[in-house]
């Protein structure tokens, strides 16, 4: 049966992850992932005259380098799942418009690359499309603009606070045999401990992230040691801890094999970004440039890939509200 326990996903077909693609600034390129990217720009709009045309152009690069790798053309995909950080989706509506794709536009805050990529392969295997793609973006200059403050004003940034990644990564998933593929699917519950400081989003996420992993565990009946990597979005430094001592109040210590991708992105010491990298582009090209190609080489066998998002929006941090959290877990196996 596809259900498995209580709220994931087993896939009866493997759905493959046929290629990637992956675009980031110049920032990103000068961390310790900086050689694995497929395209580092230095201009930070991307030829264009606004943050926000900036973030969709990443889009249509990393889409057209996920088609390219694929050999294929837009027209052989049958839909695309995407979101963004911005309001309405407007990265992802200006950046695919021209495929002339149906499209799902998805808001999971950064655990918008699990969310597309779950519902992406669930697509896949109930025979819906041969080829889709699931695609995220952001963009420190634009995230910045809408959640904190204008980048003139100079604040300064708490220890706790991560740097929104700027980046997209673009997926095509489909039948075609590839080494890695999507074995299971946990999609997340909202989880709110009530923190309301948005400069602390490893705080904010950590517990979904629990939760999600915690689910994970049990509706496969798995330990921590059957995947070689448990990778968690962008809990950066202050929720990795959290979500290790969270989990060890469960009963799990997944402190010898967790990775997280806003710690992996960034040199914290030489680049100032403070708890890590954070953003919908941060698992996105994480998991393009990093993760995959592990898992492709058979260094990895088996990972359980976990995007962390804040819900959180101005309106709700300008009215006292609290920021909840949702993590989407993706079982990625080599092939």
């Amino acid at each position: 049966m596809k259900q498995k326990g209580q709220q994931s996903i087993s896939f009866e077909k493997r759905v493959f992850l046929v290629s990637s693609g992956t675009v980031v600034g110049e920032k990103e390129g000068q961390g310790p992932l900086g050689d694995l990217f497929d395209l580092v720009c230095p201009d930070p709009v991307f030829g264009e005259d606004s943050w926000e045309k900036a973030e969709s152009t990443m889009q249509k690069e990393a889409i057209q380098t996920a088609l390219g790798k694929a050999g294929l053309a837009s027209y052989q995909i049958r839909y695309l799942f995407g979101g963004d950080l911005l309001g309405q989706l407007i990265a992802t509506s200006f950046g695919v418009e021209e495929l002339n794709l149906p499209v799902f536009g998805l808001y999971g805050a950064c655990s918008t690359c699990g969310e597309a990529l779950g519902l992406g392969a669930m697509a896949v295997d109930g025979g819906y499309g041969d080829y889709v793609l699931a695609v995220t973006s952001s963009h420190f200059a634009s995230a910045e603009k809408q959640f904190r403050f204008p980048l003139a004003y100079g604040n300064q940034r708490p220890l706790s606070a991560t740097w929104t990644v700027t980046g997209a990564g673009a997926f095509v998933l489909g039948n075609r045999k590839s080494h890695a593929a999507i074995t299971g699917f946990t999609p997340g519950k909202i989880v709110d401990f009530g923190v309301k400081d948005s400069m602390n989003m490893g705080a904010c996420m950590a517990p979904a992230a629990c939760e999600t992993i915690y689910q994970n565990f049990m509706d496969f009946s798995r330990q921590p040691k059957d995947y070689d990597r448990i990778i968690t979005g962008d809990l950066g430094y202050v929720g990795k801890r959290i979500l290790v001592d969270l989990l060890k109040e469960k009963g799990f210590d997944i402190s010898g094999n967790h990775v997280d991708c806003g710690i992996e992105i960034f040199d914290a010491e030489t680049q100032d970004t403070h708890s890590g990298g954070s953003g919908c582009g941060c698992s996105a090209v994480t998991l393009g440039a990093k993760i995959l190609p592990a898992l492709e080489k058979g260094a990895w066998k088996r990972v359980l890939f976990v995007p962390t998002g804040a819900l959180l929006s101005p309106v709700s941090f300008n009215e006292g509200q609290s920021v909840p959290g949702i993590a989407h877990g993706i079982v990625i196996e080599h092939c």
